[in-house]
């Protein structure tokens, strides 16, 4: 199984941290952002993982090589100056993920810190996805998705929860991807820039994504002071 790591946000709300670092390569708890990522793939069994870029981008191979330190085959793959969003992104990805058979693989936003073991992802997900899902934070009190009790995920639901920027995609739910982002801003661009939510969406119309709800810890790194607040909590638990 291969792995996408998204990376190529221009981390605008971290500023004036990212006027020269991108916001995966943040450290927290002694290391950057993304290099926990990259342990939990590499412990996985995940050898190939590819890396989306843009803001920056130079920095991602000065500071994390070919992969080889984690016992993985790193590949970046440059968006140009201007992100491409989520699906876009994904989309542009598909060339070094895709494995033949519809075979699924990992994404994870590289802007995330999460205590999920990736071990309880599935590699054979029923549908086209399979989303972790977290409680909402105070940042994003509505959520995004809703569980239901069969383990499908749904567009609304009485009770939302946020999704965590974990799991595992089918190439093929990214197949009729125009014909759902229709002329949404950047679908006629080359490369084509548009977001993964309404592919999800429509997949689970027919019931085609499921989900796992992760009760421990997750952070959206979206703010220094959020940054600061995992990166003194990190700190504090590694201490002996």
């Amino acid at each position: 199984m291969k792995a996408l790591v998204l990376a190529a946000g221009l981390g605008e709300r971290m500023r004036p941290l990212t006027d020269t670092t991108p916001k995966p390569l943040l450290a927290v708890g002694g290391k950057p952002l993304i290099a926990w990522h990259l342990e939990k793939l590499a412990a996985l069994g995940v050898r190939d993982v590819v890396i989306n870029t843009s803001w920056l981008a130079a920095q991602f191979p000065r500071v994390l090589g070919d992969g080889a330190h984690w016992g993985l085959r790193l590949h970046y793959a440059y968006e140009g100056d201007t992100p491409l969003e989520t699906g876009g992104g994904m989309h542009n990805a598909l060339p070094l993920l895709a494995g033949g058979d519809d075979a699924p693989f990992i994404a994870v936003n590289g802007d995330v810190w999460c205590d999920f073991d990736f071990a309880r992802l599935p590699r054979d997900p029923a549908g086209r996805g399979h989303l972790v899902l977290v409680d909402n934070p105070p940042q994003h009190p509505h959520g995004d998705f809703a569980l239901r009790k069969d383990g499908t995920v749904a567009a609304d639901g009485p009770e939302k929860l946020t999704f965590a920027g974990i799991g595992v995609y089918r190439p093929s739910l990214l197949d009729d991807w125009r014909e759902v982002v229709g002329a949404a801003p950047g679908a006629d661009a080359l490369p084509p820039r548009f977001k993964l939510a309404p592919l999800l969406r429509a997949a689970m119309a027919g019931s085609g994504v499921t989900g796992d709800h992760h009760r421990g810890r997750w952070t959206d790194v979206g703010t220094p002071q959020r940054l600061a607040q995992l990166d003194a909590e990190l700190k504090a638990s590694l201490q002996p």
